[in-house]
């Protein structure tokens, strides 16, 4: 296998093909960097591919904060690593991978549009219209269109439409829904990646990414909240429909728990991190007292100085800083105006929620029913690449294998027309754009 850190390209460009139906998946986290390396081994269901995992590799992460770079030799060693592991484990070289975008504020938005087909029937040529029309009215500004996808469609005030062709009428509407971020901090990401000898392949929204994982048809359908709870940051996405409806990053995730460990304890991030991992929980129990742990001293050579603390000083850290989390994703619902399309349930993703309690945390604060949700609809995963910490990934992958239809993605307004100008955000659209091609 020819190492990433050497010569990709040139002579040695024919030595490791690709093959047909392999795709790449790339998370750049705060907390660590993931690679997955999958190909599609058939259906699982009608209309969906299924995905076999062929080589994993993630590296804790260097030069990312909250999503965003903030160092790009220390990113690039981490990406370089996380991939070259996936590769060796796969057998194969990647030419590209799926990135996930937390990076530059990610938020989206609907907008609603018409335009006229003067009573005649509805044809491709009429959605194509209403389609560029909707391009024409999207602010750009300095941020960059992730996603856009028509959701539902209107003929004459008659909403919830999912496929106007052959229909009549005077008036045709489309809803799209749009996320966008900041252009600095993707285009910081994408050269990141690019140093590495990877084209980037798509973006996708982090957000969508773990709903796409975690989700099953019925709960898109009947309205969910996905909370992917990352080291640096929680993305929020709401499913409804079939389709995303909104998503959200909020920059607060399981590295602030660990800071305010290691400044409420005075110890070392390293050993507040170890805590977290082995003694840490948002609920406390009457044993918490009487249990004492060794808490080193920061900066001490001494191995004697250290302090003996009740479990229970930890609940009292950590319990608050999650309450807070969900206290804002709480507010962000709120202010969206689509906590009542959400329906009354919460998946809850991530390294961060593995937390124990932060189920129950949430489940109160959010006033909803919550359960964890780690990645499906991917065979070949171990069980410790399984759970909700690459969630993410899972995700990517599942989304390059089958290629939702949007209406236009990186940055080609003009050529990036849908294969169908019906599909739906989400697993609907991917399953119906499988069952009418394949």
């Amino acid at each position: 296998m020819i190492s990433r850190f050497g010569k990709r390209f040139g002579s040695d460009k024919g030595l490791y093909p690709v093959k047909p139906g392999i795709v790449g998946a790339l998370d750049v986290g705060s907390t660590k960097v993931a690679c997955f390396i999958a190909r599609a081994d058939g259906t699982r269901v009608p209309g969906q591919r299924n995905l076999r995992v062929l080589g994993i590799g993630h590296q804790v992460s260097r030069g990312v904060r909250a999503g965003t770079i903030v160092d790009m030799d220390g990113a690039e060693e981490a990406i370089r690593a996380a991939v070259e592991q996936a590769e060796r484990m796969a057998g194969l070289t990647l030419r590209d991978a799926v990135i996930g975008i937390a990076c530059g504020q990610p938020s989206s938005k609907t907008i609603k549009v018409e335009v006229s087909i003067a009573g005649h029937e509805v044809g491709e040529q009429d959605l194509r219209h209403a389609h560029q029309y909707g391009r024409e009215q999207i602010p750009f500004g300095d941020r960059e269109v992730i996603h856009c996808a028509p959701g539902s469609y209107s003929i004459d005030g008659s909403r919830g439409i999912r496929d106007p062709r052959g229909m009549y009428g005077e008036r045709l509407g489309v809803s799209m829904h749009l996320v966008t971020a900041a252009q600095s901090p993707i285009r910081n990401l994408e050269t990141c990646v690019e140093r590495c000898h990877l084209d980037v392949a798509g973006k996708v929204a982090v957000p969508y990414a773990s709903g796409l994982a975690t989700l099953v048809a019925d709960e898109m359908d009947l309205g969910v909240t996905v909370l992917d709870m990352g080291g640096g940051t929680t993305s929020i996405s709401v499913f409804f429909d079939g389709s995303l409806i909104l998503a959200d990053v909020l920059p607060v995730g399981g590295n602030h728990i660990t800071t305010d460990l290691a400044r409420g304890l005075s110890t070392t991030l390293s050993h507040a991190e170890r805590m977290k991992t082995l003694y840490g929980s948002a609920l406390s129990s009457p044993h918490d007292g009487q249990e004492m742990m060794a808490v080193p001293h920061i900066g001490e050579d001494d191995p004697d100085a250290v302090s003996h603390l009740p479990r229970s000083v930890l609940t009292g850290i950590i319990q608050p800083r999650l309450e807070e989390t969900f206290e804002l994703v709480r507010d962000r619902l709120q202010d969206s105006g689509l906590e009542s399309i959400a329906g009354r349930r919460v998946v809850l993703t991530g390294g961060a929620s593995q937390l124990n309690g932060a189920r129950e945390i949430a489940a109160r604060i959010l006033s909803k029913q919550v359960r964890l949700g780690r990645p499906v609809r991917l065979s070949g995963l171990a069980e410790a690449t399984g759970g909700g910490a690459f969630s993410t990934c899972a995700g990517l992958a599942l989304w390059a294998a089958n290629r939702p239809s949007e209406m236009f993605g990186d940055g080609d307004a003009e050529d990036d027309i849908p294969r169908q100008a019906y599909g739906t955000y989400g697993l609907a659209g991917i399953t119906r754009w499988f069952r009418e091609n394949f």
